[in-house]
């Protein structure tokens, strides 16, 4: 089945937008399907889930990449717990840059390397929104980041490039398990990765 009729035979149950550099979550169960789209282009989003049946189960990405063979996650590839079970795959993908290396931003590293004190921050965001699901900041792990651009060279360097998703790109995820899905609308404007200028997403949430 294509992207297209999926989307047009899928049950929608809740739409939102979530503001510039703010967190959201939502419990899905199995065979949900999240959508998130890039409103305005160039802005990254922080993503991690969690089993909502054990939440200690949570996305693993030492796992992802060994199962799927490539640190980029896109569509076919299945984000899987660190005990090595699927937990949500990619169904849909139009931008095609999604990264596993670079993990969230915060304002200790911020400071570290931008020389900022107290900025905004994806761990600090995931914080306040997991401590909705019991969790807490021991549970912020290496997240996957859709949309984010960083390129790695035949050294093994790495750099965040600008984001190459554009107005209306989106990343579709199907529920292989239930699920709690946390997500950042990264605030960070130090680094090209939200385009300096964060932005508002969509998440689509159907079945």
């Amino acid at each position: 089945m294509d992207d297209d009729t999926t989307a047009a035979t899928a049950t929608e149950s809740r739409r939102e937008v979530v503001p510039a550099e703010r967190p959201w979550s939502a419990r899905l169960d199995k065979g949900d399907r999240l959508k998130i789209t890039d409103l305005h282009g160039a802005q990254a989003v922080d993503f991690l889930c969690f089993s909502a049946e054990m939440p200690v189960e949570r996305y693993n990405a030492a796992n992802t990449i060994k199962l799927a063979r490539t640190i980029y996650v896109g569509k076919g590839v299945t984000l899987y717990s660190e005990l090595a079970r699927p937990m949500m795959t990619v169904t849909a993908d139009t931008c095609g840059s999604h990264d596993t290396l670079a993990g969230c931003c915060s304002s200790q590293i911020n400071a570290v390397r931008y020389g900022v004190e107290n900025t905004p921050s994806c761990r600090d965001n995931f914080i306040s929104e997991m401590a909705r699901w019991c969790l807490g900041p021991g549970d912020v792990v290496a997240n996957v980041n859709f949309f984010m651009n960083v390129p790695v060279d035949g050294e093994g360097a790495i750099g965040i490039a600008p984001c190459l998703s554009g107005p209306g790109d989106y990343v579709e995820l199907h529920c292989d398990m239930p699920v709690i899905a946390v997500l950042s609308n990264c605030p960070q404007r130090h680094n090209p990765c939200s385009g300096c200028e964060p932005t508002p997403v969509e998440v689509v949430i159907s079945r």
